[in-house]
C-alpha cells in the first residue's frame, strides 16, 4: 500500500513547473496557481529580480480532530519539512496571505545530474509531508506510552476529506483504525463487499501473517460506541486495521500511514476498476451474440438471384428475408384496397328514389312437374 495505483507522493504537476525553472537557461518570470484534488493549492513564484530564488506556497486541509486548524502548522509538522532537502528549502515567515506554508527555493544548491531531478521531487512531496506529520506523531507516542492503563482510550475522529472521516482508536499494544465505508451507487456497495471479503480471506493466510489484521463488518464495531448516528450511518460496512508496533518502526512507519491516509482512494479506485472490467465483459459477450445472430442473415444475403426476361438485374443481397416478406405483404394489401369496392353510404338511397326499376313479369308461365 506504498504507492498507491491513483495517488504518488509527490505531485506530477508542481515536479513538472519546478523541472522546468531549474532547467532554464534565462531566469523566468512565473506566477502560476496550481490545484490538485479540489483542496490543495500551490502557488509558485519566480522573479527575474531573484533569479535563483523560487517561492512555493501550499495551502491544504489538514487531518484535524474535526475541524480544519486556521493557525497554522503545528512545530513538529515544520521540523518534518525542513528535513527535506535542507540544504536548497528555507521555511519563509510569515507565510503569504491565504496559505498555510511558504517556502524558499534555492536552486543554485541543487547538484546537476540525476540527483537534480531526485531532489526536486523530494520538494513535490511537501504536501504529503505535511498531511502524514500529524498521524506519524500519534503513532510515535502510542508506541513510546505503554502504561497506560486499557478501556481509557476513546477513538479519535480525524477528518481529510470532510465525507470521508475516519477513526483512530489507541490501546496499550496497537492502533485500530476504523473507517466507515459510504457509496452512491449500488453496485459500487455489491462490488466493495466482495473486495472486503478476499481482502480479510487474503489477510488471515499464512503469506501475509505480517501485515496488519483487516477485519469487515456490516455493523459498527464495538469501539465506535457511543459515537454520533451521522458518522455510523452508512451503507457499505466498516473495515478495521489492527496496527501494532511493528507496523510503526523505521521506514515501515512512513508506509503505514501513507496506506492509511490513501485508504478511501485506493478502495475507490479498485471499484471503478472493476466496474469497467465487467461493464467491457459485458459488451464483448453482447458483441459475440450478436455476431452469432447475424451470422445465418449474412450467409442469405450473399445471394444473388437473377429475374428473368428482364433488362435490369435486382439484386436481393441488401434484403433480409424477414424485409422481403414485409414488402410482399405491402405490396398484396395495396391491390386488395385497389380491387375494393368504394362504398358510399346515400347512393342507394338516391338509386331508390329516384331510380327505380321496374319490375317485369314473365309473359309465359311455368309449371312445375311432378
Amino acid at each position: 500500500m506504498s504507492r498507491m495505483a491513483c495517488f504518488e507522493r509527490a505531485s506530477p504537476a508542481l515536479k513538472e513547473i519546478l523541472l522546468k525553472l531549474y532547467r532554464a537557461e534565462k531566469p523566468m518570470e512565473l506566477d502560476h496557481h496550481l490545484h490538485e484534488f479540489g483542496s490543495v493549492e500551490y502557488h509558485i513564484l519566480s522573479s527575474a529580480s531573484e533569479p535563483y530564488k523560487t517561492y512555493l506556497s501550499i495551502s491544504t486541509p489538514l487531518l484535524s480532530h474535526g475541524v480544519l486548524l486556521s493557525y497554522g502548522l503545528p512545530r513538529s509538522t515544520l521540523e518534518m519539512v525542513k528535513g527535506i532537502c535542507s540544504d536548497a528549502v528555507e521555511i519563509a515567515e510569515p507565510a503569504r496571505e491565504g496559505y498555510q506554508l511558504t517556502l524558499r527555493l534555492d536552486f543554485t544548491k541543487i547538484p546537476h545530474g540525476k540527483d537534480s531531478v531526485k531532489m526536486i521531487t523530494e520538494i513535490s512531496t511537501v504536501q504529503a509531508v505535511i498531511l502524514s506529520s500529524q498521524l506519524k506523531e500519534m503513532f510515535r507516542n502510542v508506541v513510546s506510552s505503554q502504561d497506560a492503563s486499557q478501556g481509557m482510550y476513546r477513538p479519535i475522529k480525524l477528518v481529510y476529506h470532510p465525507r470521508e472521516p475516519f477513526f483512530v482508536i489507541k490501546q496499550p499494544t496497537k492502533i485500530t483504525a476504523v473507517f466507515p465505508i459510504r457509496f452512491k451507487e449500488n453496485t459500487d456497495v455489491i462490488i466493495a463487499t466482495a473486495f472486503f471479503q478476499e481482502l480479510m480471506d487474503v489477510g488471515s493466510s499464512e503469506a501475509w501473517a505480517k501485515a496488519p489484521h483487516c477485519a469487515w463488518s456490516p455493523i459498527p464495531p464495538p469501539e465506535l460506541r457511543g459515537e454520533s448516528f451521522e458518522d455510523l450511518s452508512t451503507n457499505g460496512g466498516f473495515v478495521t486495521f489492527d496496527i501494532s508496533s511493528r507496523h510503526v518502526e523505521g521506514k515501515r512507519l512512513d508506509k503505514t500511514v501513507w496506506g492509511l491516509l490513501n485508504f478511501y482512494a485506493f478502495v475507490k479506485y479498485h471499484v471503478k476498476c472493476t466496474r469497467g472490467f465487467i461493464q467491457r465483459r459485458m459488451r464483448n459477450r453482447l458483441e459475440s451474440l450478436v455476431e452469432v445472430l447475424q451470422k445465418p442473415t449474412i450467409e442469405e444475403n450473399q445471394h444473388v438471384k437473377k429475374v428473368k426476361g428482364c433488362r435490369r438485374m435486382w439484386k436481393l443481397a441488401g434484403f433480409s428475408k424477414s424485409k422481403m416478406i414485409r414488402h410482399r405483404c405491402d405490396f398484396t394489401n395495396k391491390i386488395k384496397r385497389i380491387r375494393s369496392r368504394i362504398k358510399i353510404h346515400w347512393l342507394n338511397r338516391f338509386r331508390r328514389r329516384w331510380l327505380p326499376t321496374p319490375n317485369f313479369s314473365s309473359l309465359t308461365r311455368y309449371r312445375k312437374l311432378d
